[in-house]
Protein backbone atom coordinates (compact mmCIF):
# COMPACT_ATOMS: atom_id res chain seq x y z
CA UNK A 1 0.00 0.00 0.00
CA UNK A 2 1.07 3.07 -0.99
CA UNK A 3 2.39 5.68 1.55
CA UNK A 4 1.85 8.45 -1.03
CA UNK A 5 -1.64 10.23 -1.04
CA UNK A 6 -2.98 13.18 -2.33
CA UNK A 7 -5.62 15.18 0.28
CA UNK A 8 -6.69 18.57 -1.32
CA UNK A 9 -6.90 19.86 2.00
CA UNK A 10 -3.38 19.51 2.35
CA UNK A 11 -0.96 21.08 0.33
CA UNK A 12 -3.02 22.40 -2.56
CA UNK A 13 -3.61 18.61 -3.18
CA UNK A 14 -0.14 17.81 -3.68
CA UNK A 15 1.44 14.25 -3.24
CA UNK A 16 2.59 13.92 0.08
CA UNK A 17 3.73 11.37 2.64
CA UNK A 18 1.00 9.96 4.18
CA UNK A 19 0.15 11.08 7.97
CA UNK A 20 2.78 14.06 7.39
CA UNK A 21 2.45 17.63 5.40
CA UNK A 22 5.75 16.66 3.73
CA UNK A 23 5.34 16.84 0.28
CA UNK A 24 7.29 14.24 -2.71
CA UNK A 25 8.77 17.27 -4.27
CA UNK A 26 10.13 18.53 -0.92
CA UNK A 27 11.62 15.39 -0.05
CA UNK A 28 12.93 14.89 -4.09
CA UNK A 29 14.28 18.85 -3.65
CA UNK A 30 16.32 17.28 -0.25
CA UNK A 31 17.52 14.51 -2.16
CA UNK A 32 18.56 16.32 -5.43
CA UNK A 33 20.38 19.04 -3.02
CA UNK A 34 22.67 16.11 -2.05
CA UNK A 35 21.11 14.98 1.06
CA UNK A 36 21.41 11.49 1.91
CA UNK A 37 18.49 9.91 3.49
CA UNK A 38 19.89 9.30 6.73
CA UNK A 39 20.39 12.94 7.23
CA UNK A 40 16.29 13.37 6.27
CA UNK A 41 15.62 11.01 8.58
CA UNK A 42 17.65 12.52 11.31
CA UNK A 43 15.85 15.92 10.23
CA UNK A 44 12.30 14.56 10.42
CA UNK A 45 12.66 11.95 12.49
CA UNK A 46 9.37 10.70 12.23
CA UNK A 47 10.06 9.93 8.85
CA UNK A 48 10.90 5.78 7.82
CA UNK A 49 13.22 4.80 5.26
CA UNK A 50 10.32 3.27 3.49
CA UNK A 51 8.67 6.48 3.09
CA UNK A 52 11.76 7.90 0.80
CA UNK A 53 11.78 5.00 -1.48
CA UNK A 54 8.09 5.42 -1.58
CA UNK A 55 8.48 9.03 -2.92
CA UNK A 56 10.99 7.92 -5.51
CA UNK A 57 9.04 4.84 -6.71
CA UNK A 58 5.81 7.32 -6.85
CA UNK A 59 8.23 9.47 -9.37
CA UNK A 60 9.16 7.04 -11.35
CA UNK A 61 5.71 5.92 -11.94
CA UNK A 62 5.09 9.30 -12.73
CA UNK A 63 7.76 9.78 -15.02
CA UNK A 64 6.66 6.72 -17.15
CA UNK A 65 3.41 7.90 -17.45
CA UNK A 66 4.22 11.12 -18.62
CA UNK A 67 3.53 11.78 -22.50
CA UNK A 68 6.28 13.05 -25.00
CA UNK A 69 5.62 14.85 -27.98
CA UNK A 70 7.90 15.17 -30.63
CA UNK A 71 7.28 18.21 -33.27
CA UNK A 72 8.98 18.00 -37.12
Amino acid sequence: MSSIVIDSSILAGKPIIKGTRISVEFVLEMLSSGMSVQEILAEYPHLKKSDILEVLAYANRRLKQEEVYYYV
